[in-house]
């Protein structure tokens, strides 16, 4: 993408109403003030609040959210112009539960209240293989943490992804760490009963990666 397009899309998300792009002063050093407020500042209702985190063109967010109009749905994402898109979508469509957060995904505490989220989706992150950048793998240890502290006690979180890599190592730190796994599957295409909202919705990646034969893994589970 040029930068011409990438200016010219950030000038348009601040004049969105769905997409919110606080500094990472304003989310660290006062409290921000959609924290804990969400639902009613943002969806005004009390919906259950869902996050999608490394939302890419935030395709997932807004599928969910039209087949889930009784659910509110955030996706965040620290590119902007990636998710434009998505907000974009949402607008001219009239999709009014799903809004986007600009921000990094380690500063989420700083965005969302202590038991706030009812679910947090993991779409397609990158599996970070090499062992230095561990820290920046979305199902580490400081990261189930950071879910934890706003899931609401019996919350769920979703990880799918092409990569077994990914899907071991999750499995293998969930089980280790005594979390409630409540369904995993190393090819949801290819396994009767998967569930609908696993298969029924697929990203632009996602679909040229089946074009490939590449088997999609999903994982549910619960952190305790």
């Amino acid at each position: 993408m040029g930068s011409k397009n990438k200016l010219r899309r950030f000038k348009e998300n601040e004049t969105f109403n769905n997409v919110f792009q606080p500094s990472r002063d304003e989310l660290v050093n006062s409290v921000y003030e959609l924290k804990g407020n969400w639902n009613k500042a943002v969806f005004k209702n009390d919906n259950p609040l869902v996050l999608e985190l490394g939302c890419g063109k935030g395709e997932y967010s807004v599928a969910l959210a039209k087949r889930y109009p009784d659910k509110n749905f955030v996706g965040i994402d620290i590119k902007g112009a990636r998710f434009w898109r998505g907000a974009k979508t949402a607008i001219e469509e009239n999709i009014s539960n799903v809004a986007f957060l600009r921000t990094q995904i380690e500063l989420i505490e700083y965005a969302f209240a202590e038991g706030e989220v009812d679910e947090i989706w993991i779409t397609f992150p990158d599996p970070q293989i090499k062992y230095k950048r561990t820290k920046h793998r979305l199902t580490n240890e400081a990261f189930l943490h950071r879910y934890k502290t706003i899931l609401k006690p019996d919350g769920e979180v979703n990880l799918k992804t092409d990569s077994e890599f990914m899907h071991g190592y999750t499995l293998g730190l969930l089980h280790g760490a005594g979390h409630e796994v409540l369904y995993a599957n190393h090819n949801v295409y290819k396994q009767e009963g998967s569930p609908e909202e696993v298969t029924s919705i697929q990203t632009f990646y996602e679909s040229q990666y089946l074009e490939q034969n590449k088997p999609i893994t999903y994982i549910k589970f619960k952190i305790k």
